[in-house]
């Protein structure tokens, strides 16, 4: 069985080269165009990495990460890791999101080695 990774950005074509990256290399792939859309598709199903972007309308990726990691409601996903992949690189946003229960930060653009040496080592079994 193929490992499900959920991906979290407003765009449309991070969402598509992250995907094709995943798929390429045998993970089953998932996406939300923004924190609140992920949220809404978070049902109880088992994932086993999330890979989210910051800044987003409606609900940005910190947010995000806070509700997985504190609400009841998704208690499914308290320990699932979480994998920031966004443009921003000041210190500051990386301890919020560390803070939040981040696993991992990667600066866009990203190269698709890197990424998946990171998905590989956080993806739970």
């Amino acid at each position: 069985m193929s490992k499900k990774i959920m991906i979290i950005d407003d765009s449309a074509s991070i969402r598509q080269v992250v995907s094709l990256t995943l798929k390429e290399s045998g993970y089953e792939v998932m996406d939300a165009i923004d924190g609140q859309d992920a949220l809404n598709k978070l049902t109880g199903d088992k994932i086993h990495l999330i890979i989210c972007d910051v800044n987003m309308p409606n609900l940005d990726g910190i947010q995000f990460v806070k509700e997985v990691k504190n609400n009841p409601q998704y208690a499914n996903y308290k320990f699932t890791p979480i994998i920031m992949l966004t443009t921003e690189s000041e210190e500051e946003k990386k301890l919020q999101g560390q803070a939040a229960g981040a696993k991992a930060w990667i600066v866009k653009p990203f190269l698709p080695e890197r990424l998946l040496a990171a998905v590989q080592k956080l993806a739970l079994p």
